[in-house]
């Protein structure tokens, strides 16, 4: 069995090791290059804990910040796994999807404590600022990188749809998906797309992906890696 990684380098490379140890072949076309900001340090006044709705929030914010001290709320545990690979000290995951992490924060922070910051990129996914609001949570967004996506498919990859080496593809986001249907129609091959599997982290991503006509649409049971993992062995 054979895969697409559809991530940004940074978590392809990791994911690509994983899956070879399980037995399962991939390849990687990261479909967002991930371009961080630059500028001072953030100011953290008032500030009484983090919220991080994805790995590269957690890279970007540590790139412009050396406090590891504040309780840091993780949407997911590849999340927080990284922000304890950065040397956060108090980490809360939320293991789930953005109004998981939303609950998570409610069930454990005062509304009065300070505010809530939320080290995010230029795009976000769901409504955390308007539900966190809603139940009197000062909430604050700083955008500390970009997800540009990619213009077109590598030659590798062109040549591995070709071939029909592929069983399928990996998306972990909703962009990821609509990125690479968006080239998949620029570069022609729909009937290629359409003898693969879409392994999918959510039904958001499902959604995306399910703008194109493929095999299959799979959708993990939880919003974690390890449930996506245990769709692709299925079909070992």
């Amino acid at each position: 069995m054979q895969v697409l990684i559809t991530r940004s380098r940074e978590d392809a490379e990791p994911l690509a090791r994983l899956l070879d140890e399980l037995g399962i072949s991939s390849m990687t076309e990261p479909l967002l290059d991930i371009i961080f900001h630059s500028g001072p340090e953030i100011n953290l006044k008032g500030t009484q804990a983090l919220l991080m709705t994805s790995a590269n929030g957690v890279r970007a914010f540590s790139r412009r910040s050396r406090n590891r001290e504040l309780p840091l709320f993780a949407v997911g545990d590849a999340t927080a796994r990284e922000a304890a690979k950065l040397g956060f000290a108090k980490i809360h995951s939320a293991s789930g999807d953005v109004d998981a992490l939303a609950k998570r924060v409610k069930d454990i922070v005062d509304p009065g404590g300070g505010s809530l910051l939320h080290a995010a990129g230029s795009r976000v996914a769901g409504d955390l600022a308007g539900v966190l609001a809603a139940a009197g949570y000062e909430y604050r967004r700083e955008v500390l990188y970009d997800a540009k996506k990619a213009t077109a498919f590598g030659t590798k990859t062109i040549a591995a749809l070709e071939s029909g080496s592929l069983n399928g593809v990996l998306f972990y986001s909703p962009r990821t998906a609509e990125a690479f249907v968006s080239l998949a129609k620029q570069a022609g091959i729909g009937e290629m797309v359409k003898a693969l599997v879409a392994f999918c982290l959510s039904p958001a991503v499902g959604e995306k992906a399910s703008d194109f006509e493929w095999r299959k649409v799979e959708i993990a049971t939880l919003p974690e890696q390890e449930a996506l993992i245990n769709l692709l062995q299925k079909y070992m």
